[in-house]
């Protein structure tokens, strides 16, 4: 005797249930899951501020507010979505510069990372990749050529930040990598943005007798 086939209806509601409870598991495994990465990639930040300004041995984190930048008291994995750079002090208390993240397009995707910016010499003092899905191989090599890391030692940022291949021969200048001269490209692209957008608000700062939310003076 031939099975009676099941009906619409059953059909719909077998597959209904099937994808609730698919759904309501991804959402567990991601509210589970979500404090540890946000605590992550926290950590990896508070590593990078320290990479990016060489002698550094305290940050103040400042979120933008309006065109005022201001303290923030609650954990680094609370700024997500917001504005911020991160005051570094040496040993002695001085400000060394600021840690700014910035974002952009790449070749293949978003590339989000953050550089340090000395205001007095009005340089930047080194850069990092935090995020970057660029061709294995050749585009990555934002994150591992240390000859293109170089540039960014002492990069000045006047009067603009100018991409170049073969050699750099300006201090303004970044050699680009061969083979990955889009991803080179966008990193210098993300880095003049981010100048040209916080230099007013940190030269603000640097006019104050000290940076809100440190008791360091300037």
């Amino acid at each position: 005797m031939k099975a009676k086939e099941p009906s619409f209806f059953r059909l719909v509601a077998t597959l209904g249930t099937a994808g609730l409870l698919s759904g309501l598991i991804l959402v567990a495994v991601y509210l589970v899951t979500k404090p540890r990465i946000e605590q992550n990639q926290a950590e990896a930040l508070q590593r990078a501020i320290f990479h990016v300004l060489p002698g550094t041995v305290e940050t103040s984190p400042l979120v933008l507010e309006g065109d005022r930048l201001e303290p923030h008291e609650g954990k680094l994995s609370e700024l997500h979505g917001r504005e911020a750079v991160f005051a570094g002090y040496g040993d002695g208390g001085e400000l060394l510069g600021y840690a700014i993240p910035g974002a952009g397009p790449g070749y293949m995707d978003t590339i989000g990372l953050i550089y340090g910016y000395d205001p007095r010499r009005d340089v930047i003092v080194g850069m990092e990749v935090l995020e970057s899905r660029e061709t294995p191989g050749l585009g990555d090599k934002i994150i591992t050529d240390d000859e293109f890391l170089g540039n960014f030692a002492a990069l000045a940022v006047e009067p603009e930040i100018v991409p170049v291949k073969g050699g750099r021969t300006q201090p303004n200048e970044v050699d680009c990598i061969t083979g990955a001269t889009i991803s080179s490209e966008s990193v210098v692209a993300i880095l003049e943005r981010g100048v040209q957008r916080s230099k007013p608000t940190l030269a603000e700062l640097e006019t104050a007798e000290e940076v809100p939310g440190n008791g360091h003076a300037d």
